[in-house]
């Protein structure tokens, strides 16, 4: 688990279910890093690149400006959320 996690902001056609589009990114970019990077395949080996979840959300009447706009200022660091103590393991 990372504590910096990718936000995208895709375009789909209403038939395809979200957990399609999410199985199809992931294959895709893996495949892609794993071509581009060959010690990541060795590292991953019969492991999984990706996390198993993801969070989906519909964005209704928002442009892409405004969703643009919100994810710049997301990632501002807060001083209050010091992030010495975040451990992935024991």
């Amino acid at each position: 688990m990372s504590k910096d996690p990718v936000h995208i902001l895709v375009s789909c056609p209403p038939t395809m279910a979200p957990s399609e589009l999410m199985r199809r990114i992931k294959g895709r970019t893996s495949s892609k890093l794993f071509e581009e990077f060959s010690h990541l395949k060795r590292r991953y080996w019969g492991r999984h690149f990706w996390a198993r979840g993801y969070f989906c959300a519909t964005v209704g009447q928002m442009t892409d400006e405004m969703i643009k706009k919100y994810l710049e200022h997301h990632f501002e660091p807060n001083p209050s959320d010091g992030d010495e103590d975040f451990r992935t393991g024991p």
